[in-house]
């Protein structure tokens, strides 16, 4: 019998906790709670958790700094935040430090389990080359994207995209349309001639400039295309969601 994975849930609220509780232990978990940063760290301390979902606003200490404190303790730990207000700063606070993701309140207790059963079965991280040439955007990605398991290659130029492509088999691409020379288009179209495997996902800051090539690379078939300033937990979903397709394709 397939052994269930283990859950700390750390909020306040400890009508939340509760309910969480029976209803992930109903399911097979194995659930403990806390109800705020300092006991969380403690019980981290003294046992692994195969998941961990945290409140970001929580008095004391917020979910962000106690994130920061249970990765120096657990690098490996997978925690996923928990918020019911619009506090995007701490949000993309807690991706850029390593957080799973977020999920809102009220809670979506069939989504909570899905989470589980996906963090839990994901295996080693796909090889995923982004191509942008702003290196504040690129240094950003790879950070958020390996401290998830991502191997990241970085490219600044399609010419350099192109060689590391026939260097290295890449699964996914993250590429910016509008690149120094040749477009983000003619470089996704290169590397799909290399790879016709790999799938891109089409980034860009200029929505009205670049709308053909985007809508091109579509009908090209890359998987979608991110409007900068783009919100970094629906980049990583839909990373996260391609990896689970290639799995299931190979």
């Amino acid at each position: 019998m397939e052994e269930k994975a283990s859950i700390l849930i750390v909020d306040d609220d400890t009508s939340l906790c509760r309910s969480m509780s029976m209803v992930l232990g109903r399911k097979g978990y194995t659930v403990a709670t806390a109800v705020d940063g300092l006991e969380a760290i403690e019980m981290v301390k003294e046992r692994t958790f195969d998941m961990v979902f945290m409140d970001i606003k929580m008095p004391v200490m917020d979910g962000v700094e106690t994130h920061r404190r249970i990765k120096e303790i657990r690098p490996d730990a997978t925690v996923m935040m928990m918020t019911a207000y619009t506090a995007e700063e701490l949000v993309q606070q807690s991706l850029q430090d390593g957080a799973y993701g977020i999920i809102y309140k009220p809670l979506d207790m069939e989504k909570v389990v899905t989470i589980i059963e996906e963090s839990k079965a994901s295996t080693e991280g796909a090889l995923i080359l982004v191509v942008d040439d702003s290196p504040e955007l690129c240094n950003t990605l790879e950070s958020i994207l390996a401290k998830r398991g991502y191997k990241i290659g970085i490219a600044h130029t399609g010419e350099a995209a192109i060689d590391m492509a026939q260097q290295q088999e890449y699964s996914i691409i993250l590429i910016d349309i509008k690149l120094p020379t040749i477009s983000g288009l003619d470089t996704y179209l290169a590397i799909k001639e290399i790879n016709p495997k790999a799938v891109a996902i089409m980034m860009t800051g200029h929505r009205q400039e670049v709308a053909d090539l985007a809508e091109e690379a579509i009908r090209n078939n890359a998987y979608t295309c991110l409007y900068k300033p783009f919100d970094m937990h629906e980049m990583l979903r839909l990373v996260a969601g391609i990896r689970q397709r290639i799995q299931k394709a190979g």
